[in-house]
């Protein structure tokens, strides 16, 4: 958030019943150990005429999944569209991670989105609103585009937010996308802004994502974005260097 003033409009904003101010970008939560192997994996041949990376699907914890399904050496990222901290660890990891670890067959990467504030629902509406296999990519363009949503929400200024906050719910997740040039930002990635309007008017995917944070938070102690998992250990929140050492670790060396 730029300013006390925007953090206090947005948390004004509707939402599903969740306590989003109790969560924060760059929160840690319990770390527990990663997995240790003690040889290096082989790497994993991708079916004939395609190759890991390009292997995007949705899954049943509500995540996209970009790899090797199978992977012996499962990542999961809690991130937030929002948040700094995942937008620079997208910008430190993200092609080392595609093109050294995902590729090979030895791990998969999964982004389930965690909701910190208004501004991330409008976002993750957005970035799921077409293909499966769309939305590892929008959200690496978005991260890198972030700086310029939070430059325009401050331009809006406090009273267009205000306006935002009192406009019916089925309006206000549009309106704020709008706004802050998000709805342009999908536009030009090929988001049409008539599909954009169609899923930000979508209530009931705002209440699915808002119950997939509540139950990160009660069931995985997230607290917190980015957090990351290892084949089901929480190992916290750090900078790509370190989280790699993990992955070489577990054997992707």
């Amino acid at each position: 958030m730029t300013s006390p003033a925007l953090r206090k409009i947005a948390l004004g904003l509707f939402v599903a019943p969740l306590a989003l101010g109790l969560a924060a970008c760059g929160d840690k939560a319990a770390e527990s150990e990663a997995p240790v192997a003690s040889e290096a994996l082989a790497t994993v041949a991708p079916p004939e005429g395609t190759e890991w990376a390009s292997v995007i699907s949705k899954t049943e914890d509500g995540g996209y999944r970009m790899g090797n399904p199978d992977a012996p050496i499962k990542l999961v990222e809690y991130g937030a569209l929002s948040c700094s901290h995942c937008a620079l660890f997208a910008e430190e990891s993200f092609a080392d991670l595609r093109d050294n670890y995902v590729k090979s067959g030895r791990v998969s990467y999964e982004i389930r989105f965690f909701m910190l504030n208004p501004y991330d629902f409008s976002a993750t509406m957005l970035a799921t609103c077409g293909s499966d296999e769309a939305v590892i990519p929008l959200a690496e363009q978005f991260w890198a585009w972030q700086p310029n949503m939070f430059e325009n929400l401050q331009s809006a200024g406090e009273e267009k937010l205000q306006q935002i906050g009192a406009m019916p719910r089925d309006k206000q997740f549009a309106a704020l996308a709008e706004a802050s040039g998000m709805t342009d930002f999908f536009a030009s990635r090929g988001i049409s802004k008539e599909q954009g309007a169609q899923c930000l008017a979508k209530t009931e995917t705002a209440q699915a994502l808002a119950d997939q944070t509540d139950a990160a938070g009660k069931e995985k102690n997230i607290t917190g974005t980015p957090t990351f998992f290892i084949n089901g250990a929480n190992v916290g929140s750090m900078e790509w260097k370190p989280l790699e050492a993990k992955l070489q670790q577990a054997g992707a060396r």
